[in-house]
C-alpha cells in the first residue's frame, strides 16, 4: 500500500513539474509576442536615435550594430530604427560593418 502512495505522489509531482514548465514556456512566448508587437512612433524612434547617438559619441570610434545595441542597452531592432533616423539626418556614416558619427 505504501508503494502505491509513493508512486502516486511521484507521478503527481512529475505532472506538476511538467505543468509548471508549460506555464513558463507560455509566459515567455507571450512576452516575446508582446515585445514584437510594440507600436513604434516617431517619438519612440527619436529616443532610440538619441540612444544610438550617445553610444557612438561615448565610444568615440566606429562600432558594429551589436556593439551599439549593447552600449545603448537597447535591442538590435531598436538600434537599426535609430540608425535609420540618424542616417536620414546625416549624423552617421557607415563603412564596411561599422557605424561612426559623421
Amino acid at each position: 500500500m505504501a508503494e502505491k502512495k509513493t508512486t502516486k505522489k511521484a507521478t503527481a509531482t512529475a505532472a506538476a513539474e511538467v505543468k509548471e514548465v508549460k506555464k513558463t514556456t507560455v509566459k515567455k512566448a507571450a512576452c516575446k509576442k508582446a515585445a514584437a508587437t510594440v507600436a513604434y512612433n516617431a517619438e519612440n524612434v527619436g529616443f532610440k536615435a538619441g540612444d544610438v547617438y550617445q553610444a557612438l559619441a561615448a565610444a568615440e570610434k566606429a562600432l558594429t550594430v551589436k556593439e551599439i545595441a549593447k552600449a545603448a542597452k537597447i535591442s538590435e531592432e531598436e538600434t537599426l530604427l535609430g540608425m535609420g533616423w540618424l542616417f536620414k539626418e546625416g549624423k552617421i556614416v557607415a563603412s564596411e560593418d561599422k557605424i561612426a558619427l559623421a
